[in-house]
């Protein structure tokens, strides 16, 4: 009997070991997942590979633009896009560095990254989940990253576009 609760004791730390270190490949794996699922995504915009690109989003999906105005849709979001896919040119994003974390449940990843654009340099930042074994973008945020040094320039800048887009906000 005291060998039986020893190999079970045995059994159960090794198990306990074996696990954390899965855990932690699965969460490195999921990262490279991720980034290899991103860069895909950002090179079918740049393909104009329609199918590809919309696909990699969920059908709920939320794509929030530059503009004050630009929270849309998967469907508003595809019938701003299609015109750009449909000319064989869509948009060129290069990631500098992205950071990805990953939830408890392994199901859900939330990550930032810093991208070369025809903007210049800008942020994205997103959150996928992971249905059935496969990554769907829920939401995807564009920023235009703005130096500080800039930012009294760019505030002079909008200040006009702005003052319109805020009427429909006053009471």
């Amino acid at each position: 009997m005291k060998k039986a609760v020893v190999l079970l004791i045995s059994i159960l730390v090794l198990s306990a070991c074996s696990t954390s270190i899965i855990i932690k490949k699965d969460v490195e794996t999921i990262k490279e997942e991720v980034n290899v699922f991103m860069v895909n995504w950002h090179k079918a915009a740049a393909d104009a590979n329609f199918d590809n690109y919309f696909n990699a989003m969920s059908k709920d999906a939320v794509y929030i633009g530059t503009a004050a105005e630009e929270i849309w849709t998967k469907k508003e979001f595809i019938g701003f896009s299609k015109p750009f896919f449909d000319r064989g040119k869509a948009w060129s994003f290069t990631t500098l560095e992205r950071n990805v974390y990953v939830n408890q449940n392994k199901n859900f990843v939330w990550f930032d990254e810093l991208l070369n654009t025809w903007m210049g340099t800008c942020r994205g930042s997103g959150v996928l989940e992971n249905s059935n074994g496969k990554w769907q973008i829920k939401q995807y945020v564009l920023s235009v990253a703005i130096p500080n040094d800039d930012v009294q320039n760019v505030i002079k800048a909008k200040k006009e576009n702005d003052a319109k887009f805020l009427e429909k906000y006053k009471n």
